[in-house]
């Protein structure tokens, strides 16, 4: 018999790998980019981007709480939403 409760134990699981995938690939990538092309975007500074990033690593990675994990989560899609377009698209120029 299905057990509802294992389902979603196992759903959650996934969407907290895909999260931290997320959030890896965005850290990652806000390091490969150098300040200036942040600057040249009109963007936050690389290290505040790197900060915010990083702290949100480890928000995914130690259990500090569902609403600081939301918070994070947002800015790492925010990231990959607009700045990271932005800094693409400088180096197609």
């Amino acid at each position: 018999m299905l057990d509802i409760f294992a389902v979603q134990s196992y759903v959650m699981l996934l969407v907290t790998f895909v999260l931290l995938a997320v959030k890896i690939f965005a850290f990652v990538n806000s390091l490969l980019h150098s300040p200036q092309e942040y600057e040249a975007a009109g963007k936050l500074t690389k290290t505040a981007w790197c900060l915010i990033l990083g702290i949100g690593l480890v928000v995914q990675v130690l259990p500090f709480g569902l609403l600081l994990n939301l918070a994070f989560t947002i800015a790492a899609f925010v990231y990959l939403a607009d700045v990271r377009p932005a800094l693409l698209g400088l180096r197609r120029r």
